[in-house]
C-alpha cells in the first residue's frame, strides 16, 4: 500500500522518489545547493516536473555543477548549451547560470561556503511548518523576500522570492510536508 504523500508528488515514481528522499531534507553541500538554486531558476515559467526529468542532462551539460568551470563558459559553450535538447534551451537562463556561478564563488570567498551564507537566512536550522493542506503553503515569505533581494544584489539571476521559497523547500530550509503526509507523521 502506498503511503500518503503531499498531493503535488503523486504524478509518477520520479516525483514520489524526489518527495520521499529529497524535498524538505536539509541540504548542506555547496555543489548541490548551487545545482538546486539554478534548477529552481530554470523552472521559472515551467513546471518542476519538467526540470526534474532533465536533471541528469543538466548535470552533464553544466559540468556536474562545477561553479569554477561554469564561471568561465565561453560563447562557444553557450551555443553548445543552446543546442542541447536535454536541457531547457533559454539563453537568458543559461547566461543567468554563468552569472550565478560567478556570484556563488564570491559568496564562498566571503562566507567560507555558500551553505553558511544561505542557511543564515533561517538561522542555520530548518523552519518546520504545520500546514494541514497544500492550499495553506505560501508561495513566498518575508524570508524568501530577503533572500531574493540579497541574492539579486550579489548578482544572481532567476532568484525571485517565489523561486527562493521553492529552493528553501527543496533544500530542507523549510519543511512544508502537510499533516497527512507520511514524512510529517514520521517526525
Amino acid at each position: 500500500m502506498e503511503p500518503n504523500r503531499c498531493s503535488w508528488s503523486t504524478k509518477d515514481q520520479l516525483y514520489k522518489d524526489y518527495h520521499d528522499n529529497e524535498w524538505g531534507v536539509p541540504l548542506h553541500d555547496d555543489t548541490r545547493l548551487f545545482e538546486m538554486i539554478n534548477l529552481e531558476g530554470a523552472q521559472a515559467g515551467l513546471s518542476w516536473y519538467t526540470v526534474l526529468t532533465k536533471r541528469e542532462n543538466y548535470r552533464k551539460a553544466f559540468d556536474h555543477w562545477d561553479a569554477k568551470k561554469i564561471s568561465k563558459y565561453t560563447d562557444k559553450k553557450i551555443e553548445a548549451l543552446m543546442a542541447d535538447a536535454g536541457i531547457i534551451r533559454n539563453r537568458l537562463k543559461i547566461n543567468g547560470t554563468i552569472l550565478n556561478a560567478k556570484a556563488f564563488l564570491e559568496i564562498q570567498k566571503e562566507f567560507g561556503s555558500f551553505d553558511t551564507y544561505i542557511w543564515s537566512f533561517v538561522g542555520g536550522k530548518p523552519i518546520v511548518n504545520h500546514f494541514k493542506s497544500l492550499g495553506e503553503v505560501p508561495a513566498k515569505t518575508a524570508i524568501s523576500d530577503a533572500m531574493s533581494k540579497d541574492l539579486l544584489k550579489r548578482g544572481f539571476k532567476f532568484v525571485g522570492s517565489t523561486i527562493c521559497y521553492a529552493f528553501m523547500q527543496a533544500t530542507g530550509m523549510v519543511d512544508d510536508h502537510v499533516a497527512d503526509c507520511w514524512k510529517r507523521k514520521k517526525k
